[in-house]
């Protein structure tokens, strides 16, 4: 009988230990190179394309934002993006970067996630942005379908912060500490 119970405890608090993510507090994320698209970048009046890398985010404190191609994965943790914004913190020190999955769009919607990517990068030209035509990062950070991953990483690479879905509000206020602390 102890044995059975102490197998159904287990079972029960498996969901609490098992990380459906990659991603792990301490460590750099996951290398993962983007080609399929990739880092949107100004190019004249215009916007390009160019490949990028998960070490070309060393250097600054970064929030990482990976995203579904879907308005409800960006809404998600849109009052941290306005927090990150209203704190202005440096741009020689503190950068965002959002990596857009746009295999993760629903049916049919991918050439307005396209150009939601290109436009929003012209909005915001201090942020990196990476539109992944094919959904590698999220592949290879096994981060969940529909949803907005969230990570903050020193300027060495190492994650301080991860989660995937909404941050509530004491989230967001440790998202924005570990910033400040970390510039």
């Amino acid at each position: 009988m102890k044995s059975r119970l102490s197998l159904v405890l287990a079972l029960t608090a498996l969901p609490f230990y098992a990380a459906a993510h990659t991603i792990t507090v301490g460590q750099p994320v996951p290398n993962v190179d983007v080609n399929a698209y990739g880092e949107i970048v100004l190019q004249g009046e215009g916007t390009a394309f160019q490949p990028w890398n998960s070490q070309l985010m060393l250097g600054k404190v970064r929030v990482i934002q990976a995203i579904a191609g879907r308005s409800s994965a960006k809404e998600m943790n849109a009052p941290l993006m306005s927090a990150i914004t209203q704190a202005q913190f440096p741009s020689e020190s503190y950068q965002t970067t959002t990596i857009i999955n746009q295999d993760d769009a629903m049916w049919g919607t991918g050439s307005f996630v396209k150009s939601s990517a290109l436009e929003s990068k012209t909005a915001f030209p201090w942020s990196s942005m990476v539109l992944d035509e094919s959904g590698v990062v999220a592949s290879a950070w096994q981060l969940a379908p529909e949803s907005s991953a969230i990570v903050v990483q020193n300027k060495q690479g190492d994650v301080l912060f991860v989660k995937e879905g909404a941050l509530n509000n004491d989230e967001i206020s440790r998202v924005i500490t570990l910033i400040r602390e970390h510039l």
